[in-house]
Order: structure tokens, then C-alpha cells, then sequence
């Protein structure tokens, strides 16, 4: 096997590995009634957490076969795994929008990567990694607050999952940096980029995790899988000294592709608020299923003789006790 397919072959099967991790995150967030970020009591979850790492490790053994323009678009067929496994394995099918909106945002994203130039670049030094740590964690911080003011729907998925995948993208820049700055000789001397690195790949799996609850699967995730490798592009350009293929068309090209990315994005966001319960306080399919308030919902016959009937209101499910 020639070393350009086996890194097609790593980075297909890195795509499922993420695509598998996501699902079982959304599972996890639709079904527990626990902590929101980190269900640390969940096995489950950590099952989520190695699908994701094994992901991470196939991705780099695939780059060190192939180039970057080959094992970067590839990355972008995770939403589009993602949407066939979950109808497959826990029967959620997609409809014909969010299809459409996973295939504009794949097929941009794919674009985007092909034409950026993924060639060597200068390292940014201490100041600048740092001012970029500092930008990140800003960003991150602006739009988990913006989450916040959104309530529990599925725009606030949205912003977690842009958050979540600003920190990701970050994160592999200071990967690149530390790859290429570490050395035997001093092996602590990047010490200070390898703690951002941590924090940054913490602080994407604990708001990718949040991003599930209430927003289904496919917006999420495909708002991570574009925003992670635009931000990462977008920071290579500006502090690496890397470029657009093709000159002055590779540019033009590039936002074209990047529109129709984010058209993608707003296909999705949309498909997933006009779903029943895409935009209330619970969009899960335990919730869709009770019955609403004023519905009319039929409590049975109560045996025997009761001088009172008590009824007690939930949270929406209307339940009668005697």
C-alpha cells in the first residue's frame, strides 16, 4: 500500500472515529439529566472521549503519510458519516435539509482546505502564542456568555459548538508549534504551549459536549467540523506566513467556499429549530413523546371513593395521583 492511500485509508477511518464519538455525545447529552459539561459518572461518555482520541491519533499518523491537502478535506466527511451511523445504530434519520446542509457544508470546507497552503510557515514566538492564547480564551468566553443568553435551544447549541470548535482549531496550532519546537535535548521547554494545548483540547470536549443537549446532532457537529479547521487556516495565514494556492483566484476561491460553508451551517440550524421541541427547553425524543398541557390528556379512572383529586403539573407531562 503506497503511503498516499494509507493516509486516504487513516484519515476515512479517523472521519468515522469522530463521527462515532459524536453520536454517543449526543446520546449522552439527550439522555442524562446530569451535568451538562463533563458527565464524568457516565461510561459512556468516556467511551465518546477515546472514539475522539483515537480520532486525534489516526489524523496525525495520517498527515505523516500524506499531504495536508489530501488528509485535511477528508476530515470533512465526519458530518456526513455522522448522519448515516445514527440512523443506522440509534434511529435518528435526517431529513432531506439536513442532508442538504451537511453535503454544502462538507463540500465547502473541502474547498476551503484544498486551497490553502498547507506549506512551511515561520513559528510564531512566546509573545505571539501567548496574545493568541489570550484572543482564544476570549473568544470562547464571549461565546459561551452568548450561549447563555440564548436559553437551552438549538442556536445555543450552535454558539457552544462554534466555542467548542475555536478552541479546537487553536489547539492545533499549538500542536504544530510544539511538534516542531520540541527538542530531546531541552524536552520541558515548551512547557508553557503544551499547558494552553490542554486547556484548549479540555475546554473544546467539555463544550462539544454541551453543544448536544437540546440541538440534535447534525448542527452541532458540523458547526465544529467547520469552525475548527477555519480558525486553524485563518491563524496559519495570519501568524505562520502560510497562504492561498493559486494566488489572487485561490483567495477568491476560498471565500466562495467558505459561503457555502456557512450556508451549510445556517441549513442546519434552521432544520433543527423548525423540528417540534428544536427551540423549547427540551428537545429530546422522552419529552416530544409526553403530552402537552391542554392537550387533553386522559388520567384513567380513579378506584374506589376519594373526596379529593389531586393533580400535579410537570414540566411538560401532566401526571394524576390519587
Amino acid at each position: 500500500m503506497s503511503p498516499l492511500v494509507l493516509s486516504v485509508v487513516l484519515s476515512l477511518v479517523s472521519a468515522v472515529a469522530y463521527a462515532g464519538a459524536a453520536i454517543v455525545q449526543e446520546r449522552v447529552a439527550a439522555a442524562a439529566s446530569g451535568p451538562t459539561y463533563a458527565p464524568l459518572r457516565n461510561p459512556v461518555w468516556w467511551g465518546a472521549v477515546l472514539l475522539n482520541g483515537l480520532g486525534a491519533a489516526l489524523h496525525v499518523v495520517a498527515l505523516a503519510y500524506g499531504p495536508l491537502s489530501v488528509v485535511q478535506p477528508l476530515g470533512a466527511l465526519t458530518i456526513v458519516f455522522a448522519l448515516p451511523m445514527a440512523a443506522l445504530f440509534v434511529r435518528r434519520p435526517a431529513g432531506r435539509r439536513a442532508w442538504h446542509g451537511a453535503l454544502m457544508a462538507t463540500a465547502g470546507l473541502a474547498g476551503l482546505l484544498s486551497v490553502t497552503d498547507g506549506g512551511e510557515g515561520r513559528t510564531p514566538d512566546g509573545g505571539e502564542r501567548w496574545l493568541l492564547a489570550g484572543a482564544t480564551f476570549a473568544a470562547v468566553a464571549a461565546l459561551f456568555v452568548l450561549a447563555r443568553l440564548l436559553g437551552r435551544s438549538a442556536l445555543r447549541g450552535v454558539a457552544l459548538a462554534a466555542a467548542a470548535g475555536v478552541a479546537f482549531g487553536v489547539a492545533s496550532v499549538f500542536t504544530k508549534a510544539v511538534a516542531e519546537e520540541w527538542s530531546s535535548d531541552a524536552p520541558l521547554a515548551e512547557w508553557g504551549s503544551a499547558l494552553v494545548l490542554s486547556a484548549l483540547a479540555v475546554t473544546g470536549l467539555l463544550l462539544s459536549q454541551a453543544s448536544y443537549r437540546g440541538a440534535g446532532l447534525a448542527a452541532p457537529l458540523a458547526t465544529v467540523t467547520v469552525v475548527n479547521p477555519v480558525v486553524a487556516a485563518t491563524v496559519g495565514l495570519t501568524l505562520f506566513g502560510e497562504g492561498f494556492r493559486y494566488g489572487a483566484a485561490g483567495t477568491v476561491a476560498a471565500l466562495v467556499c467558505g459561503a457555502v460553508a456557512a450556508g451549510g451551517l445556517v441549513e442546519l440550524t434552521l432544520d433543527r429549530l423548525a423540528r417540534p421541541g428544536g427551540d423549547g427547553p427540551s428537545a429530546s425524543e422522552g419529552d416530544a413523546a409526553r403530552p402537552e398541557v391542554g392537550e387533553g390528556v386522559d388520567v384513567g379512572a380513579v378506584p374506589g371513593t376519594r373526596p379529593h383529586l389531586e393533580v400535579e403539573v410537570r414540566s411538560r407531562a401532566v401526571a394524576g395521583r390519587s
